[in-house]
């Protein structure tokens, strides 16, 4: 029986991002981000697969990239839908290691075993599940998940089955320039053609989209899904003379940059940078979303002096170089009134709560990045449904056999604008078979594409003559089938509280070291204060916790957390008071003058 939403269902907005990910949903008519299990709104897309199968996620993992950086998956966004021909070709460096044995399939290894990167952004997708069921207080199931315009077939389906494997029920896959128009649209609530310059962690979209009176029509899209942030932290990082595929390397690159979005210099672990350094390795990286931006406004058939705002998204597009350009390129200030970080899992909610019956004031008309097509005689490609065509979207054209009593033909599905086959990507294939033994071009085959609102295709064949038909839902060319989805599925359910219960006790030890870190760089500093035995209390403590950590008892950590937590209380409070004492005596106090 299929799930269907309804308008008492809480339907979750996802912003999937290369860098950091984001939930939000709509409460009263007005979207809002979910804070992470943190207490903090970005939750870092960054996983760490540690010893005996510990998984964590967001800011945990983030603190093991410099520590163990083999093991520390970031940016797996780049690697969806992606074969090992696409990352050769690509120049992309990893500090962890890609098995690119096969060329249809690029595995991440991670010890003894392999994984792809759908199982990296399911575990992301189950901790921003986890974050939305603890902020709500109640169970989700569905969601609506953002990913580029210029994302292919396979990077979709990749995405949809990363969802499904974390327990989600994906009820849209929706464009992130689309996304980001409707949070811009309900935010401002004018009419207007606007672009959208999305440059995120790794991909980079432009759209130009039509406002009016609640209808949002895309006009055009274009992009590169291998173009974002992440190439700029590379850059910088051999600017610095750095190893680029080093996890400590990209960390010192990452801080550089962004305190260079505030500041005129910068200084972290030693290296230096200024922000006219950072502007000359930053501009060749802008220069290539030159080519895309021309290209959607001739697509769109519009001059840039007709654009009434330009709406920028993505976290790279807080650095002033990236406004600049932006400025330059479109001919007008960007619109910066919504944070670039927050506004695409925003528009999402907006679309949740439009799936859930609850907003009828919006209509959204997206349309296909990529042509779609079939190959024909001499490998080449025939286009059934151009790019840029508004979607859902079917098409349907005849065919006809080129040998003597052809019984069979294949249907092999490509995506791409380059006339030859070879030049664009293979979606996937299958064969009509059972056509009546016919003269060469007596055979009449139809075949039909159909794209749906989530950008995703079917295709169908059927002989004329003799009502001979096959269709398929096209599958992607890498990641995993959906036997190999429902497996691992079966397999998270089945050990579903063995792994929570690991997550509370790596979250427990997280927390007591932290505790355990701060008390003994306290002590020393107001030792002197405390009587001798509060003293030998709190190192007695500090010693009780230390010795359970690393011990499988969570109960028994907590209890000694607590412990030390509450025994601590007065070495606090006299080490606030020592701070302050401190600042006023450094401070310069301007005083009045009294009348005699």
């Amino acid at each position: 029986m299929t799930h269907r939403p309804s308008s008492q269902d809480p339907i979750i907005g996802i912003d999937l991002g290369t860098t950091n990910s984001l939930v939000a949903i709509v409460k009263n008519n007005t979207p809002i981000v979910l804070p992470s299990r943190e207490g903090r709104n970005l939750i870092p897309s960054i996983v760490h697969y540690g010893a005996d199968n510990n998984i964590e996620v967001g800011f945990s993992a983030k603190k093991r990239r410099s520590t163990d950086p083999k093991n520390t998956i970031y940016s797996a966004k780049r690697l969806l839908g992606r074969g090992a021909a696409d990352m050769l070709d690509s120049g992309i460096e990893f500090p962890y290691d890609l098995d690119l044995s096969s060329p249809q399939n690029v595995q991440i290894v991670i010890g003894e075993k392999k994984i792809t990167a759908i199982e990296v952004s399911a575990e992301i997708l189950r901790e921003i599940k986890l974050a939305a069921e603890t902020a709500l207080g109640r169970p989700v199931e569905d969601a609506v998940i953002t990913v580029p315009a210029y994302f292919n077939d396979s990077q979709r389906q990749a995405t949809r089955a990363a969802g499904r494997l974390a327990g989600l029920n994906v009820l849209r896959i929706l464009n992130e320039p689309t996304a980001a128009s409707l949070a811009y649209g309900l935010h401002e609530k004018k009419n207007g053609l606007v672009a959208v310059y999305d440059l995120g962690g790794g991909t980079f979209d432009v759209s130009i989209l039509k406002l009016r009176d609640g209808l949002f029509e895309v006009l055009s899209t274009a992009g590169d899904t291998q173009l974002g942030g992440d190439d700029i932290d590379i850059a910088i990082a051999r600017h610095l003379g750095l190893e680029a595929d080093s996890g400590k390397a990209l960390i010192i690159a990452e801080n550089l940059k962004i305190a260079l979005t505030t500041q005129k210099s910068a200084t972290f672990e030693g290296y230096a940078l200024s922000r006219e350094q950072l502007e000359t390795i930053v501009v060749p990286i802008l220069e290539k979303t030159r080519t895309a931006v021309e290209q959607s406004l001739i697509d769109a058939k519009i001059d840039r002096t007709e654009l009434t705002d330009v709406v920028l998204v993505g976290g790279p597009t807080r650095m002033p170089v990236v406004q600049q350009f932006a400025a330059q390129l479109f001919g007008r200030q960007p619109n910066c009134n919504l944070n670039p970080d927050e506004v695409v899992a925003l528009g999402a909610a907006v679309q949740a709560d439009i799936l859930a019956g609850n907003n009828r004031d919006f209509l959204l008309l997206d349309v296909v990045p990529l042509s779609l097509g079939i190959e024909t005689m001499g490998g080449t490609m025939n286009k059934l449904i151009p790019r840029n065509t508004r979607i859902p979207a079917m098409a349907k054209e005849q065919f006809t056999t080129y040998a003597e009593g052809q019984t069979k033909v294949a249907i092999n599905v490509y995506q791409g604008e380059r006339d030859l086959v070879t030049f664009n990507r293979k979606l996937g294939q299958f064969v009509l078979a059972g056509i009546p033994p016919l003269p060469a071009g007596l055979a009449r085959v139809e075949v039909t594409f159909l794209v749906d609102a989530d950008g995703i295709l079917s295709v169908s064949a059927k002989e004329l003559y003799s009502e001979v038909e096959q269709s398929i839902e096209v599958r992607p060319s890498y990641g995993l089938t959906d036997e190999q989805v429902e497996q691992m599925l079966a397999a998270y359910l089945d050990n579903k509280d063995e792994d929570l219960s690991v997550a509370k006790l790596v979250e427990a030890r997280n927390d007591a070291r932290t505790v355990l870190t701060a008390t003994e760089k306290a002590l020393p500093k107001v030792a002197d204060l405390l009587d001798k035995n509060e003293r030998i209390n709190i190192e007695t403590l500090t010693a009780n916790l230390r010795g359970v950590i690393e011990k499988e008892d969570l109960t028994a950590i907590k209890n000694a957390h607590k412990a030390l937590s509450d025994g601590t209380r007065h070495l606090a409070e006299l080490l606030i008071q020592a701070t302050l004492d401190k600042n006023f005596k450094n401070k310069n106090v301007d005083g009045f003058l009294k009348k005699g």
